[in-house]
């Protein structure tokens, strides 16, 4: 299983500083074989990671330059950031990233050779308008991206279920995944109200090899918490 915790714009560099104090020393005295990334914000990179990977929100795909507010390649080499999220949909929907921009970044990265979580999902308009719209809308979503990347992790995000509580269903979410499964051999995490009471539930269903988790991770005692949940769905399994 793959668990991932995006801390978004939130949590200082202190407090981040505690919370990996918290998940570390759990995965360690628990002896956790899953893969755990944190994406923490970029004034919080300077961790150094015991058993936990620290991945980075966003990068501009170059080495160094005249992009105000941005962080590039030579910033991120400083800190040892090999991970990357690209794709999330407050990036495409809040920020105003095209497909081209994200496909460009993909690249990039790749090059570099970085593990790069890549996010896709659907607003609920989509949703509604029926499956072949929604996989169509979702496929736009694959433009420009090689998902034969060894090193790619490929998250599921419905939009309208990010921080609103509401999740698809199991049939959904396995149907959706399956879906995937058929374009990619790459990990697929589900993400999109991602908590405590459903985490184990999610995971446990086809096709679902972990999860990216926002809000619902900002406790560092809930997020142990899932990750105790995938590792005794691990035990299950006979993994």
């Amino acid at each position: 299983m793959i668990l991932c915790a995006n801390f978004k714009a939130n949590k200082t560099r202190q407090e981040t500083r505690a919370y990996m104090a918290v998940v570390e020393s759990f995965v360690s005295a628990n002896d956790i074989s899953d893969t755990i990334i944190v994406f923490p914000p970029f004034t919080a990179l300077d961790h150094d990671p015991r058993n936990v990977l620290i991945g980075v929100q966003n990068g501009y795909p170059v080495i160094n330059g005249a992009y105000t507010g941005e962080i590039a390649l030579e910033q991120l080499e400083e800190f040892g950031i090999r991970t990357i999220l690209i794709g999330h949909s407050e990036r495409r929907h809040v920020i105003g990233e095209t497909q081209e921009q994200i496909a460009a970044k993909f690249q990039f990265f790749a090059e570099q050779g970085f593990v790069i979580v890549y996010c896709v999902g659907e607003p609920l308009s989509v949703r509604e308008a029926g499956n072949d719209v929604m996989m169509g809308y979702i496929e736009q979503q694959f433009e420009g991206i090689d998902l034969s990347y060894p090193d790619l992790i490929l998250a599921y995000e419905p939009v309208w279920a990010i921080g609103t509580g509401l999740t698809p269903s199991n049939e959904d979410i396995e149907a959706l995944h399956s879906a995937l499964r058929a374009k990619t051999s790459a990990p697929l995490l589900y993400g999109g109200s991602v908590k405590v009471e459903n985490a184990g539930e999610i995971m446990a269903l086809d096709n679902v090899d972990g999860v990216l988790v926002g809000s619902a991770a900002l406790s560092a005692n809930d997020f142990c918490d899932m990750i105790a949940q995938a590792a005794e769905l691990n035990t299950e399994i006979g993994e």
